[in-house]
């Protein structure tokens, strides 16, 4: 028996003697089958072929990517903080050189994914580090490897510790969920968003999207339920699923000017 691992979204399957027929999250119109079909590997099989980048973004935040690049190419997160580490986000590989690096970080304390295309090998992560997981619970339907780890929040928010949040944002996913980090920023405040709200290209803005690979938009009720959640937070720095995604500066600005813009190219009125 094995806990497939699908090569196109990354996420790691419940236990099974043969590959699954196909992947209910590639499968759904906001992801995509592969070109060239359904196709699986194995976490064993990860490990002999990619290992993973441990670089610091700034002091206590930690990003944590596969190399060469697996799936959707995401990299997580860790955030130290006194009372305990959080891993935002996560991915498919795990070994045990990353497992060293992140102990010598000070470990993890729990797991926080902001919606379902992330949630790769999360048990894996959890079992290694004996951290719950913690997920909105409106993506329940997409937990693809179901455990006792994974614990299911409600509401609009959840309050953690040293004042890290999870903010449910809603977009792309109904339980799509940011990570507000007050001490970020050098205390100015950052904000995690994996793509629920994305940094693109040109670093001053951010966007948003129903679908990123089928370029599906996201309505305009949608994009400003995103900023009314994070309304109330100060962030000066929000950073994205991808290494260099990052608004550096005067963040809050930008995802109020970027909304404006979205909805504005959208046809609506400006909020």
């Amino acid at each position: 028996m094995t806990h497939f691992i699908c090569k196109t979204c990354g996420t790691q399957f419940a236990e099974t003697a043969v590959p699954p027929t196909t992947c209910p999250i590639c499968a759904d119109e906001r992801q995509y089958i592969g070109w060239s079909g359904q196709q699986w590997t194995t976490l064993a099989e990860l490990q002999t072929n990619h290992h993973n980048k441990v670089e610091a973004e700034e002091p206590n935040l930690t990003g944590i990517g596969t190399t060469p690049g697996f799936a959707i190419g995401q990299r997580a997160l860790l955030v130290q903080t006194p009372q305990g580490n959080l891993l935002w986000d996560c991915i498919s590989l795990l070994d045990e050189a990353t497992r060293t690096a992140v102990n010598q970080l000070g470990g993890i304390k729990a797991i926080a994914i902001s919606h379902p295309h992330y949630y790769s090998a999360m048990i894996e992560w959890a079992k290694a580090f004996n951290a719950p997981i913690y997920l909105h619970a409106a993506d329940q339907q997409w937990v693809m490897r179901p455990d006792t780890a994974v614990q299911f929040w409600q509401g609009e928010t959840k309050l953690l510790w040293d004042g890290l949040t999870l903010i449910r944002g809603g977009g792309h996913f109904a339980g799509g969920t940011m990570l507000h980090w007050p001490a970020g920023a050098s205390g100015a405040g950052a904000l995690l968003t994996g793509d629920i709200m994305t940094v693109v290209s040109d670093r001053r803005w951010v966007s948003f999207m129903y679908s990123y690979p089928n370029l599906i938009p996201l309505p305009a009720k949608k994009v400003r339920e995103i900023v009314t959640a994070v309304s109330p937070y100060s962030f000066e720095r929000i950073y994205g699923a991808w290494w260099g995604r990052v608004v550096m500066n005067d963040a809050k600005t930008a995802v109020t000017r970027s909304a404006e813009r979205y909805i504005a190219a959208l046809g609506a009125e400006r909020p």
